[in-house]
């Protein structure tokens, strides 16, 4: 985590992943965030995909990183009188449940803008907290699939299957590939629409209600794809559009090319000015002039030819040749690691931090996701491990001037 958020206290309310990870963003940025759950049952993230230790899943592990965990009934009036109390210290609530739910609960974003003009509350949900399919619960692919990211063809035998690239093996597609994407993408735009209605309400005063759908943002960092379907009719030069065969591109100087030791690098030398460096660097001056007048790139489209050359002379050096002449000569050649082990191992990637090691809730050393934007002077760093069902409520309450003896009478009576 870093400090730019730090002294901003977030509440969050929802079980999973959608409010969940909104919630670890804020906490990323250095943000006090409060998980409130259920007495009874608390978020069940703990126990779903495995288990490290008791109720630590790997998710909970991840998403649940930085926060302090308060058992509250809100179905109870004293529970709600407890939540108000908190309330006044927060300034960001993330709502990780369907619309309407904390409505019914007594703490949905009317009554708590009635009572805090400038509180920032934002509704995180698969589908939208508006619109015909608001009250439909969603897990992951259910959101890519409604955003497209989850093409299905029926088999003549009337079972229905998701399309996969033709050379990607399952073993890697489950490496790389977890349902959790659509998550992720709606929570990077949620975490930054509160920043920036912080930032409004230090400004005006007022706060603000954010509705957040992880399958529009699926859309919306898919927009490359989508504009150019969307508009295709309006394109008029299409000398430099993919070829819709089996892989879905035929760039042959944008392309994947297998080097000697059978790992793959991504060669880009679209421009011309690269090309003709590349062109030089091995040699291959009868190659210079395979190229389009376009004005500055050229994608080589559908040239079948000029792609059996380049795989033949990528073929003939390892991957980290390639990548180590592109350091030295400024060409965009990089490398294509095909599981997330080869990630992690990757020299670049281990200069960024993004992968970064720190004790879990058991006390092992588990490797976090970490945040690919680096602040100077504020390394990233895991505030607390993931929290135990209510491990916070003592503190938390005691702060908030509730007593031993009325402790241990909410206990008895199942507020918290």
């Amino acid at each position: 985590m870093s400090d730019l958020l730090r002294g901003v206290r977030v509440l969050e309310l929802g079980a999973l992943l959608n409010g969940s990870t909104v919630g670890t963003l804020l906490g990323d940025l250095g943000a006090d965030v409060v998980k409130i759950e259920s007495p009874f049952l608390g978020d069940y993230i703990r126990d779903i995909s495995g288990v490290v230790s008791l109720h630590n899943s790997p998710p909970h592990i991840q998403v649940n990183k930085h926060k302090r965990s308060l058992t509250l009934n809100l179905r109870d009036e004293r529970g709600r009188e407890l939540f108000w109390r908190l309330h006044e210290t927060a300034d960001v609530f993330v709502d990780g449940n369907l619309a309407g739910v904390a409505d019914r609960l007594g703490v949905g974003y009317e009554e708590q803008r009635r009572r805090k003009r400038g509180i920032v509350y934002c509704q995180y949900t698969g589908y939208g907290a508006q619109g015909p399919y608001a009250t439909i619960p969603t897990h992951g692919l259910m959101m890519e699939a409604l955003a497209g990211a989850q093409p299905t063809v029926v088999d003549a035998d009337g079972a229905a299957r998701v399309l996969v690239g033709p050379a990607v093996p399952p073993p890697i597609q489950r490496d790389m590939r977890s349902g959790g994407e659509a998550t992720a993408a709606g929570a990077i735009h949620a975490a930054f629409h509160v920043a920036a209605a912080l930032v409004q309400r230090d400004r005006t005063g007022e706060g603000a209600y954010i509705d957040v759908s992880a399958a529009a943002a699926v859309v919306a960092n898919g927009w490359i794809a989508a504009t150019f379907t969307l508009n295709d009719h309006l394109v008029t030069d299409r000398a430099d559009l993919p070829n819709p065969d089996a892989t879905g591109l035929d760039w042959v100087k944008y392309r994947f090319y297998a080097a000697a030791d059978a790992k793959v690098v991504l060669f880009a030398c679209v421009e011309h000015k690269f090309w003709d460096r590349f062109c030089e660097l091995v040699d291959r001056p009868d190659l210079v002039q395979r190229k389009s007048s376009t004005p500055a790139v050229d994608f080589a489209n559908g040239d079948t030819w000029l792609r059996h050359q380049l795989q033949e002379i990528i073929v003939q050096r390892d991957a980290a040749y390639w990548v180590d002449l592109a350091a030295r000569e400024d060409l965009p050649i990089g490398p294509a690691p095909r599981t997330i082990s080869e990630v992690a191992d990757d020299p670049q990637m281990r200069q960024l931090g993004i992968f970064h090691k720190a004790p879990d809730p058991a006390g092992n050393d588990w490797t976090y996701i970490g945040e690919p934007a680096i602040v100077a002077g504020q390394p990233y760093r895991v505030q607390r491990p993931a929290p135990a069902h209510g491990e916070h409520t003592t503190d938390l309450l005691t702060g908030l001037g509730v007593t031993a003896t009325e402790l241990a009478q909410l206990r008895a009576a199942g507020v918290i």
